[in-house]
């Protein structure tokens, strides 16, 4: 890699404090760039080169998030001085394609919820996959829990998100059963991970992946888009629709702002429309 990138990169590392996983993510970026001082036509076939690879415009915008973070850092570096007027180059985003988030029926999710493990691999999936409906939680958030995160007796999970940010999350007394049974039964130590191989070690996301998949088709339904991601969905929809409130929701998912959770709120269009039907003054009562 160039040594530009890796000042770049060591920089972030060492005076923002980026994770492990930010740090590889500006890593697999910076590799689109053909060298340290891109111009604009170097840009705009950057672009093209991930459409030509098959890239989203949600896969390119996170990797065009990444570029631009270096190309203002390099910018602001050098001894360049920008006058009035000056815009220095940035690769601008792309139109992202509106989706509605995929997320698990309530016949699904009654049948997860009954289904009855049997050993540890099958208690250990279904516990996490609990974990992740009942709570809302990213993927690793969950599987990077050691037991000392588990506060069973207040009902309280401390979860560490993106950027190293630890939040305290709730869970309920329902979970609190299987949670309390799985760490007896296997992980009796504070400082063990809880979804973890049976030798202690984090489990791998592809695993987990193949894991919750196999398990949706054993209940009889195929798994849904995004299927690991759809707990999550599948959560902040329940939430509001149970009536949670949107600020509360923010909390729960770690977003540091409501525009992402209102996104939610489409997803129960059905629900508006039946209650729009009972108070309607068009409605014969």
């Amino acid at each position: 890699m160039d040594p530009r990138f890796e000042q770049f990169i060591k920089e972030k590392k060492y005076l923002h404090n980026v994770s492990p996983a930010t740090e590889q993510w500006y890593r697999d970026s910076l590799k689109w760039l053909p060298g340290p001082a891109p111009d604009e036509a170097a840009l705009k076939a950057l672009v093209m080169r991930m459409r030509d690879k098959g890239l989203k415009a949600t896969s390119c915008n996170c990797h065009i998030r990444a570029v631009n973070s270096y190309l203002h850092w390099n910018h602001v570096g050098s001894d360049r001085k920008c006058g009035a007027g000056c815009d220095h180059s940035r690769v601008p985003r792309l139109k992202e394609e509106s989706y509605v988030p995929a997320t698990y029926s309530q016949k699904q999710l009654a049948e997860i919820i009954r289904w009855k493990p049997r050993g540890f691999y099958q208690r250990r999936l279904h516990t996490m996959v609990l974990t992740l409906l009942d709570t809302g939680t990213h993927e690793d958030e969950v599987l990077s829990l050691r037991v000392s995160d588990c506060n069973l007796d207040d009902l309280l999970l401390t979860v560490t998100g993106k950027g190293r940010k630890q939040r305290i999350i709730p869970f309920s007394m329902e979970l609190r059963r299987g949670l309390a049974r799985f760490i007896l039964d296997f992980r009796p130590h504070p400082h063990l991970l809880i979804f973890a191989t049976k030798d202690g070690k984090k489990l791998s996301q592809r695993n987990v992946l193949r894991d919750i998949k196999a398990l949706c088709r054993l209940l009889g339904f195929e798994p849904p888009r995004r299927t690991v991601h759809a707990t999550r969905h599948t959560f902040a929809t329940e939430y509001l629709r149970r009536g949670g409130s949107l600020f509360h929701l923010q909390k729960m998912l770690g977003h540091t702002s409501l525009e992402m959770v209102r996104r939610y709120a489409n997803l129960i269009v059905a629900d508006l429309q039946a209650v729009h039907e009972r108070v309607s003054l068009l409605s014969r009562g």
